[in-house]
């Protein structure tokens, strides 16, 4: 096993894309860091650099004590897990996972103990002898697992190993990948899209975007304490509400939001100090929906007036998708709430901007207005030119 570490890492095609940029990252020997972010944000081009599958423009990528730059893949000691399992249709399962440790010509007897020890750990045992197409989607990314685990290399790869699977064999996995990567305890740089999986299964998570690297840190970190406002919207589920909120400073600090003058407690001044000299300014409120509550339950705190326009019940809790009076950030981008949405703008314009968590029993009426209690001191401020935090 070996620490892998990016030092100024930089890659840039032919074309002049930039691909990754400045990527400085260490992974502790034996941690299980996710890679995460949105589509082409350079997640899967960091991935392939280590794997030596990418070249790298600058910089250095270390694995253990090794500059791996100019070595070949087969020289890096690295297991890769694809998206596409990659496996030989025409060979077993026990020929496929066996497939490495031949080529390297390991012994008969080492090659078989090697092969059924990963079985044992995969619950491939009863599907040694069967080929590929007589397995299930999950079955065959465990055996796409055990061909990698076989080879006991020092560091595993793994590019978006789920997402061809559906969503209850996805949970399943999740579980099974980081058990195996918990008890073999090997380096291990996992890819994806999905944030739920980067929450659930990683020490640590990196979030991308554009090729740099935004933040990285355990789950809750970056739930609790979002570095800068692309990550504040990036992770959870739902997505945090991100709305443009006017700032006054009379005595109190107070946001204007939804038409509503939310007083702002010590506590959240407190995390976000740079809120009291941001008096007249427009800025970015955050809040996530467990921290939007039925005003009846909660009439210690301030209220704005939102409309029901979707409710989904989960059974447990339900989902419920307001509009209220606000712009909202998506991606970046500024909605509006269109008071006349009849032109092709105000019908984009008009959707939901604001999500809450409510109790199961809660009873709505879609395009009610209703008070919804608003828990500030739990709120995130963000510069609204920057995106940076106002710490």
């Amino acid at each position: 096993m070996a620490d892998v570490v990016f030092n100024e890492v930089e890659k840039i095609y032919e074309n002049g894309f930039h691909a990754v940029h400045d990527l400085s990252l260490d992974i502790s020997d034996g941690e299980f860091l996710v890679l995460v972010g949105p589509s082409g944000c350079g997640k899967t081009t960091a991935l392939r650099m280590v794997a030596g599958l990418e070249e790298i423009s600058s910089g250095e990528v270390f694995i253990g004590d090794r500059v791996v730059n100019n070595l070949t893949p087969k020289e890096r000691d690295v297991a890769m897990v694809f998206q596409n399992y990659a496996l030989y249709p025409h060979l077993s399962v026990y020929e496929n996972i066996a497939f490495g440790l031949r080529l390297r010509k390991e012994a008969k007897d080492e090659t078989h103990r090697r092969v059924t020890w990963a079985a044992q750990m995969l619950d491939l045992t009863p599907y040694l002898d069967r080929k590929p197409k007589q397995l299930s989607g999950g079955q065959r990314q465990r055996v796409a697992m055990g061909r990698a685990i076989v080879r006991q290399p020092q560091v595993f790869l793994m590019d978006e190993p789920l997402s061809n699977l559906d969503a209850k064999l996805r949970v399943q996995m999740r579980a099974d990948i980081a058990k195996l990567q918990h008890d073999l305890e090997t380096t291990t740089i996992y890819v994806t899209h999905d944030q739920v999986e980067a929450m659930t299964m990683g020490d640590r998570v990196a979030v991308m975007r554009d090729g740099v690297l935004q933040q990285v840190g355990r789950p809750q970190e970056l739930y609790d304490a979002p570095a800068n406002q692309f990550v504040a919207g990036f992770i959870g589920t739902p997505p945090m509400n991100l709305l443009e909120a006017a700032v006054s400073v009379n005595g109190g600090v107070s946001v204007g939001l939804g038409g509503a003058q939310l007083p702002v407690p010590d506590e959240a001044l407190k995390a976000y100090p740079k809120l009291r000299s941001s008096g007249g300014r427009t800025v970015v409120a955050g809040v996530r929906s467990q921290f939007l509550h039925p005003a009846a339950e909660r009439p210690d705190l301030p209220t704005l007036e939102a409309e029901v326009e979707l409710v989904e019940a989960l059974g447990s809790e339900s989902i419920v998708y307001f509009k209220i009076d606000a712009f909202a950030i998506r991606e970046g981008q500024h909605e509006e709430v269109a008071e006349s949405p009849t032109s092709a703008e105000g019908i984009v314009a008009s959707r939901p901007n604001l999500v809450a968590e409510f109790p199961a029993h809660t009873i709505l009426r879609l395009t009610e207005r209703v008070p919804v209690a608003v828990d500030v001191a739990r709120m995130h401020f963000f510069d609204g030119e920057t995106g940076e935090p106002l710490r």
